[in-house]
C-alpha cells in the first residue's frame, strides 16, 4: 500500500546497504503520432500515457480527416526521437505498417510493427527499439495500453551481441547515406 501511494506521487523506492532510499522517478519523454486511421487509439493512449505520467508529445493529427497523411505525422515524431528530444516514440496508421515504413526511413529510429507483447519488451532489449508501430484498425485499446506500456518499460540489455549487430546496421545507413550524397 505504501509503495502504490509513493508511486502515485513520483517516487522511487530503493533498499542499499540496509537503508532505505526515496528520489523523484525520472519522467520519461513520449512522442505518439497517427492519421486518420490511428485518430481513436491515438486519443486514447495520449491519455492513457499522461495519467501514468509521461511527459507525451503529441505531433497528431489533431482530427480525424480521412485525406491525411501519415508520413506528415510519423516523420515528424521520428525525427524527435532520432535527436534525442523524445526517449521513445508510438507511430499510428490502420495498419500501422506504412507508420513502420515512413518512421524507419529517419537516420538513427528503429521502429516495428509490434501486436504481441514478447516483441514490445524484446525488440528494445535486444535491438533498442525506439519506436514502437500499431495499427488503429487492427488491435484493440486494451491490448494497445498492455503493448506500449511493456515498450516503455523495457530496457537495452547492451549485450556484446547487440551491440554488434547493431553496429553492422549503423555502418549500412552511413555506406547508403553516402551513396545517396
Amino acid at each position: 500500500m505504501a509503495l502504490k501511494l509513493l508511486e502515485q506521487h513520483g517516487m522511487e523506492f530503493f533498499v542499499e546497504e540496509n537503508r532505505v532510499r526515496l528520489q523523484p522517478k525520472e519522467v520519461m519523454r513520449v512522442a505518439i503520432a497517427a492519421d486518420h486511421g490511428g485518430y481513436e487509439l491515438r486519443q486514447f493512449l495520449f491519455i492513457k500515457l499522461c495519467d501514468a505520467g509521461y511527459e507525451v508529445i503529441d505531433f497528431g493529427d489533431h482530427s480525424a480527416k480521412m485525406h491525411d497523411d501519415y508520413p506528415d505525422f510519423v516523420i515528424p515524431m521520428a525525427q524527435a526521437v532520432a535527436s534525442g528530444k523524445v526517449e521513445r516514440g508510438i507511430a499510428i496508421c490502420g495498419s500501422g505498417v506504412g507508420a513502420s515504413v515512413a518512421a524507419n526511413k529517419v537516420l538513427g529510429v528503429r521502429a516495428c510493427l509490434i501486436h504481441e507483447t514478447f516483441s514490445a519488451h524484446q525488440g528494445v532489449e535486444d535491438d533498442n527499439l525506439n519506436v514502437i508501430c500499431l495499427g488503429g484498425l487492427v488491435i484493440g485499446h486494451s491490448m494497445a495500453w498492455e503493448l506500449v506500456r511493456t515498450f516503455l518499460t523495457a530496457r537495452f540489455s547492451g549485450a556484446e551481441r547487440h551491440r554488434r549487430r547493431l553496429d553492422e546496421i549503423a555502418e549500412l545507413e552511413k555506406r547508403e547515406l553516402s551513396k545517396a550524397l
